[in-house]
């Protein structure tokens, strides 16, 4: 029915016809229309609990000569925007666990890595931005962030991100965004073409703008993405993750969008790509904005290679009035799913170049407790079997070699993949 609310845009004679017709349906099936849920409110719970020292990855010692700045609240240097003008390239900058409010930075060096110890560093935006932009902007470095919280960025254009990146490599681990605007923001092709942005065992969740979309992860025209170990759920209006990047390697993620949550597309790459999707557990809730799952060049392909490749995900459509699992604009070059599981009503959506190897329907009752999002099998069966593929790419030497473990982990298969989909555990 959206489907239909959006083609009679523009047309106000056939608007006067099937309106009223399209609200009793929506009143029969309680399907309430794109208007009535963009009333609704978007709630936003306050963060978890802080992680500890147990909690975080194990402190790594710096390399005999390096210059370390520790921040912390007994000093000697209490903020972080202070130890940001002066650390130099190549230093390591330590970042005591505890929270910090309206603390904001600017990071120019062209080395530099940043780390929360003894537990994480809760950054609270509090109204505060640097350069009206983020509550840290990274620029044009060789950045490794681990252990870091980022709460609360709005600014005035609704782009208040937890991290603006606009160029270099960044690697980001073990890192929580909550409640921002944007979760992390990149720059574009006129800015950032030869960026790298990697992404490791960390969590994005209700990103939110008023009257307007909050993407949790939103990456523009830069060289590369990879994602990994990675949790993200509960956006407002705009999609768990968004990526126009030339490669987005998304692998062993869990992108649920769950009860409150109102995500539009969970994966989205506009513009094509190379784009490889392995190993995740993806979920539309009945609330969504959109009743697409996994979206692809949507807004027209830019990229010389724009390839689809998508082996052993979990993908559950929990709308009861159907979904499309994938849709993909005409003019890809190849479009290839092998071994995944797919979970309710809906379809793929495919122009042309569609190759299909051993994709699997199933209710929830497959599933172990889906209603809190457990996504492991319960008495698979032969027929949940996986099988590699002869004539795809995502053949035996593109199987799984890991799984996503909740929560923000990664754990090694120590043998091949034995069932489709992203979870190779049965629930006992």
């Amino acid at each position: 029915m959206d489907y239909v609310d959006r083609r009679l845009e523009g047309h106000p004679k056939l608007e006067v016809v099937a309106k009223p017709i399209l609200a009793e349906l929506r009143q029969v099936f309680d399907a309430p229309s794109v208007a009535d849920r963009a009333r609704i409110p978007f709630l936003v719970p306050p963060p978890p609990k802080r992680r500890g020292p147990d909690e975080v990855g194990r402190r790594e010692p710096p390399p005999a000569g390096v210059r370390v700045w520790r921040v912390g609240p007994s000093g000697p240097i209490t903020k972080i925007g202070d130890v940001a003008r002066l650390a130099r390239d190549g230093d390591h900058v330590e970042i005591e666990a505890g929270d910090y409010h309206q603390d904001v930075a600017v990071w120019e060096q062209s080395k530099l890595t940043i780390r929360g110890v003894n537990g994480a560093a809760r950054l609270f935006a509090d109204g505060r931005s640097a350069e009206g932009k983020a509550i840290w902007v990274i620029r044009h470095g060789v950045f490794d962030i681990s252990n870091i919280d980022f709460v609360g960025a709005e600014v005035t254009d609704g782009n208040g991100a937890g991290i603006r990146f606009e160029g270099g490599h960044l690697r980001l681990r073990d890192c929580l965004f909550w409640g921002n605007q944007m979760g992390l923001l990149t720059g574009g092709r006129s800015t950032a073409p030869d960026a790298t942005l990697v992404i490791e065992n960390s969590e994005f969740a209700y990103s939110h703008v008023q009257n307007r979309w909050g993407h949790n992860l939103y990456v523009g025209t830069i060289a590369s993405l990879t994602v990994t170990g990675s949790y993200f759920h509960h956006a407002g209006v705009g999609h768990l993750l968004k990526s126009r990047a030339g490669i987005s390697d998304i692998l062993y993620n869990r992108l649920t969008d769950e009860s409150g949550g109102r995500a539009s597309y969970e994966l989205d790459f506009p513009n094509g790509g190379m784009v490889r999707l392995v190993g995740n557990v993806v979920q539309q809730q009945r609330d969504t904005e959109h009743s697409v799952l996994i979206a692809f060049g949507e807004e027209g392909y830019e990229w010389p290679t724009n390839v689809l490749l998508m082996g052993n995900n979990t993908l559950i459509n929990d709308h009861p009035y159907g979904g499309t699992f994938l849709r993909v604009a005409a003019g890809a070059d190849s479009v290839e799913a092998a071994n995944n599981l797919l979970v309710g009503p809906g379809t793929y959506q495919v122009e042309d170049h569609l190759k299909v190897f051993n994709d699997v329907n199933a209710d929830w009752g497959a599933f172990f407790r889906p209603s809190r999002e457990d996504y492991r099998l319960l008495h698979p069966g032969a027929r949940m079997a996986y099988q590699p593929s002869p004539d795809t790419e995502l053949g035996p030497t593109f199987a799984p070699k890991a799984q996503y473990v909740h929560p923000r982990r990664v754990r090694l298969l120590s043998t091949g993949p034995t069932y489709v989909g992203a979870i190779q555990e049965v629930g006992q």
